[in-house]
C-alpha cells in the first residue's frame, strides 16, 4: 500500500462531490428577487461553495493530508466528507448524503479505471482542481489556497517514478474494492453493467510513450532487428498527439476528472442486486476495530485542522436535496441496506491527550448516531459530527 495515496483519493473525490454539490444547487436556484427565505438563489450557491472549497483547501488540513500515511477506512473519511459538506449554511440529510458519496465514489473509481498509465490520475486530480478554480475565480483568497495546493501537488509528486504510480493506483482499488453501485449517467452511457461493474473500452488512445499495439519486432542476439509480424488486434487504437502538461498551468489534453454535470442531465444511484446481496454477507463485525485508535488519531489530526465557520447569528442553513422529491428521498433512505449506509460517528476533533483516549474508545465501540425524527425538514438535519465544532 502506498503511503501517498490520501491526498488523490481526498482531492478527487472533494472535486466529485463540487461538481455534484453545483449542478443541484444551480437546479434548486431562484432568481433573488422572487426566493421565499427558505429557497436557494444564486448568491447561496457562491456562498456554499466558497465556503466548501476555502475549507477543504486550509493550509493546515492541507499541511496534515499530506504527510506520507496509509489509507484508513471508508467510515473515517466519510466522516471527514460528512464535515465538509456541512461547512456552509447547506444541510443534507442522511439519505442525500449516502447518495452524494455514492455518486463521488463511483466517479473517481471509474476514473481511475480508465487511466491510460497510472501517472495520469495526476492529471485526473490537476482537472479537478482546475474545475475548483473556476468556481471561485472570483474570490483571490480562495484562489490563492487551491493555487498552493497545486504546488504541493506538483513538489510531491512529479518526482515519483511510474513504479510509485503504480503501486497508488493498485492502493486505489484496494480502496473501491467490491464498491458497485448503479449510476444512471454511466448507465445510460452503457458504459456500467446492471450490476453496477463497469465496461472498459477496448479501443481509443494509448498510453503516451507506448506504440499502437499490432507488430512484432524480432531481434538478434546484438540487439539488430531482424524480422517483423504484424497482427490484427479487437480494438481502433490511436496514437495520442501530445502529452498533458503536469504543471500548474497548461493543456491537460486529458479529459478524466473534468466536470461531467455540467450538460444538465438526472443523476440517481441505485444498489444492484449483486451488490445487496453481497453486503448482505458482508456486515461488519461488531466486535471493536483494532485499528480504532489509529483511525481516530488520524481524524483527529484531520478534522482539527479544519476551521468550520458556524453560520452567523440565528441562520439554521439552508436544506439541499439531492434527489428529485422529498418522497424519493424518505424512500431510498428506509430501503437503503443497513449496511451500506454510512452512519454519522459522533467524534470531537481535540488535541487534549485525555481527550484522545476517550475518543479511542468512543471509536473502538463504534457507536454512532441516528438521523433525528424530523431531519427532513430545513435546517434540523445538523450532523452529529458537527456538534462541538
Amino acid at each position: 500500500m502506498s503511503a501517498r495515496t490520501l491526498p488523490l483519493l481526498f482531492l478527487n473525490l472533494g472535486g466529485e462531490m463540487l461538481y455534484i454539490l453545483d449542478q443541484r444547487l444551480r437546479a434548486q436556484s431562484i432568481p433573488g428577487e422572487k426566493a421565499r427565505k427558505d429557497e436557494w438563489t444564486d448568491v447561496d450557491r457562491k456562498r456554499v461553495m466558497n465556503d466548501i472549497i476555502s475549507t477543504m483547501f486550509n493550509k493546515k488540513f492541507m499541511e496534515e493530508l499530506f504527510k506520507p500515511q496509509d489509507l484508513y477506512s471508508k467510515k473515517a473519511l466519510r466522516a471527514v466528507y460528512d464535515r465538509l459538506a456541512h461547512a456552509s449554511i447547506m444541510r443534507l440529510n442522511q439519505a442525500s448524503m449516502d447518495k452524494l458519496y455514492d455518486l463521488m465514489t463511483m466517479a473517481f473509481k471509474y476514473q481511475v479505471l480508465l487511466c491510460p498509465r497510472p501517472r495520469d490520475i495526476l492529471l485526473v486530480t490537476f482537472n479537478h482542481l482546475d474545475a475548483i478554480k473556476d468556481f471561485i475565480s472570483d474570490s483571490p483568497g480562495i484562489l490563492n489556497q487551491v493555487d498552493e495546493t497545486f504546488r504541493l501537488l506538483i513538489e510531491t509528486y512529479n518526482c515519483l517514478s511510474d513504479g510509485e504510480f503504480q503501486l497508488i493506483r493498485q492502493t486505489l482499488l484496494t480502496f473501491f474494492q467490491d464498491m458497485h453501485i448503479r449510476v444512471s449517467i454511466f448507465l445510460k452511457d452503457k458504459v456500467q453493467n446492471s450490476n453496477g461493474r463497469f465496461v472498459l473500452p477496448i479501443s481509443g488512445p494509448v498510453p503516451w510513450g507506448t506504440e499502437v499495439p499490432g507488430l512484432i519486432r524480432i531481434f538478434n542476439h546484438k540487439g539488430v532487428e531482424v524480422k517483423r509480424a504484424e497482427f490484427t488486434t479487437a480494438g481502433n487504437y490511436v496514437t495520442p498527439q501530445r502529452e498533458g502538461s503536469f504543471e500548474l498551468y497548461g493543456d491537460r489534453v486529458l479529459k478524466l476528472g473534468t466536470n461531467m454535470y455540467s450538460v444538465t442531465r438526472p443523476v440517481e444511484t441505485h444498489m444492484s442486486g449483486s451488490s445487496k446481496n453481497l453486503a448482505s454477507q458482508a456486515k461488519e463485525n461488531i466486535v471493536p476495530n483494532p485499528f480504532a485508535k489509529e483511525e481516530l488519531n488520524f481524524l483527529a489530526r484531520l478534522l482539527g485542522g479544519l476551521d468550520i465557520q458556524k453560520p452567523a447569528g440565528g441562520e439554521t442553513g439552508f436544506r439541499l436535496n439531492l434527489f428529485t422529491t422529498d418522497e424519493e428521498e424518505e424512500h431510498a433512505a428506509q430501503t437503503r441496506p443497513e449496511e451500506l449506509s454510512y452512519k454519522v460517528i459522533s467524534i470531537e476533533a481535540t488535541q487534549e491527550p485525555g481527550r484522545r483516549a476517550e475518543l479511542s474508545r468512543i471509536l473502538g465501540e463504534l457507536e454512532v448516531a441516528e438521523p433525528r425524527p424530523g431531519s427532513a425538514e430545513k435546517g434540523e438535519d445538523l450532523l452529529a459530527l458537527m456538534d462541538g465544532l
